[in-house]
């Protein structure tokens, strides 16, 4: 450990803080099978307020019920003095998310994860005095339709990892949520197990947090579990692995750690959080933190002009030094719209008008209908009709922007979408999880994920 730390000083002067560096702790809170991971997290809690460090704790559902139930105040409690998360009602009693939304489209899937999701947040509202700031999901069992949900239900960040969508390994805002996901080599933890390749990790955070510091600033993700600090293998594998079902008669307990490596654990931890504090202009973080200190999801108005030119160029969002807007902010600042949260199209639209150019009236008439349609729905439609045809989406934004800048007949334009290589093309490497049922994949998510990146756009600190 001495070595670790004159290492560690050694190396920290190199870092010229131009920039705040964020650093969000997080801790899946989810096993209820076994009751030392109670124990687990409410060490890990008082350890991290001894140090002056807020954490924010996920807590499933049924975990927190379980803790009123075994009348865990202390953990309760204890928890209470970070933020609280919400991951999901049951995590790994089948059906997982990503099971149940797979079939289904945005609307009914947004409809149907509030349905089996929303007494587990009001549990979690009711037994810590508090909503969940934010979401994540159980494993690797991701969907786009939480999103609108998380909206629906006051959950405004979500904060997880997943290869599913990611922006340039940072945050960024995604159907108006701010989104702390996939951060890549900025999502750094150190290693339980193999004690032996924390000085490499402990290099590689000092050497990330000033390419950051001196880039903008910008956020490190750590996360942990508590049962995994008092376990050698998790609670959901041991009961529930390929998509097993059990009766709760016949959960078995996850194989424990000795007293010894379990004390072994909270050290590695305690010695990473009192490094990142010795870092220069390195702060701890909790997701409400970060709400507070990114700018909001609504963007500054943008005059039509600006915003055609670039959906002429490409439909993607736009960085400039005056703000940050997603394609379907574009759109509306074409269209005349003020600036708003929207949802993306629900499919993929296609086009069915074959003419070269669309009469000036009536593609006025056209785009006074998709105004309406964005009004009365709070999401862009995924096709627009020029009478009895169709221009998909894109095509209608690219046609829209080029009737903005050049007068005269209106001609149709075919739109260059550049936002969907930001998710995922592996439909089953991507929700890989050891409680999925084998060989499960979910190109049908991945697809309504691609729909609403019109939305995406980096999140920018205030």
């Amino acid at each position: 450990m001495r070595l670790l730390l004159v290492l560690f000083f050694l190396l920290a002067p190199c870092l010229l803080a131009k920039d705040p560096v964020y650093v969000v702790l997080w801790f899946d809170t989810e096993d209820y099978v076994d009751p030392i991971s109670d124990d687990s997290a409410l060490r890990i809690a008082n350890d991290l307020t001894k140090l002056n460090v807020r954490a924010t704790f996920k807590v499933v559902g049924e975990k927190a019920r379980v803790l009123e139930e075994r009348h865990r105040t202390d953990v309760i409690r204890a928890l209470s003095r970070h933020n609280i998360g919400y991951h999901s009602n049951w995590h790994s009693i089948q059906p997982v998310p990503a099971l149940y939304l797979r079939q289904l489209g945005m609307l009914e899937g947004e409809q149907e994860f509030e349905r089996r999701e929303l007494s587990g947040a009001l549990d979690l509202r009711r037994i810590f005095g508090v909503m969940p700031i934010c979401y994540g999901q159980p494993g690797s069992s991701w969907a786009p339709q939480t999103y609108p949900a998380l909206r629906h239900m006051g959950i405004p960040v979500y904060l997880d990892d997943g290869s599913q969508i990611g922006l340039d390994d940072q945050p960024f805002w995604y159907d108006g949520i701010l989104t702390i996901y996939n951060l890549g080599q900025y999502a750094i933890r150190p290693d339980l197990d193999h004690e032996q390749k924390n000085p490499e990790i402990y290099r590689k955070f000092t050497a990330d947090a000033s390419r950051l510091a001196n880039s903008g600033g910008g956020v490190i993700s750590t996360y942990f579990h508590p049962t995994e600090f008092v376990h050698a293998e998790f609670w959901d594998a041991a009961n529930f692995k390929d998509g097993e079902v059990r009766e709760r008669s016949a959960w078995v307990l996850p194989r424990r750690r000795t007293q010894a490596d379990a004390e072994r654990c909270f050290r590695i931890l305690k010695e990473y959080v009192e490094q990142a504090q010795h870092t220069p202009g390195v702060q701890f973080v909790t997701a409400q933190d970060l709400l507070q200190l990114y700018r909001s999801p609504i963007p500054p108005p943008l005059a039509k002009q600006e915003a055609a030119g670039y959906l002429e160029q490409q439909i993607t969002f736009v960085r400039t030094d005056a703000g940050d807007w997603s394609a379907a902010d574009l759109l509306l600042a074409v269209l005349g719209l003020p600036p708003q949260v929207v949802d993306g199209p629900t499919s993929r639209g296609a086009t069915t008008y074959t003419s070269a150019t669309i009469p000036e009236w009536l593609f006025e008439r056209s785009s006074k209908d998709v105004i309406s349609f964005i009004n009365a729905h709070h999401r862009l439609p995924s096709r627009v009709f020029v009478g009895a045809e169709t221009l998909s989406l894109a095509d209608f934004a690219a046609t829209a922007a080029g009737q903005v800048l050049s007068s005269g007949p209106v001609h149709v334009a075919h739109g260059n979408i550049g936002f969907e290589k930001y998710i995922s093309t592996d439909p089953k490497g991507s929700f890989r999880w050891p409680i999925h049922p084998k060989g499960f994949a979910a190109p049908e998510l991945l697809n309504l994920a691609r729909l609403q990146a019109w939305t995406l756009k980096p999140a920018r600190f205030k």
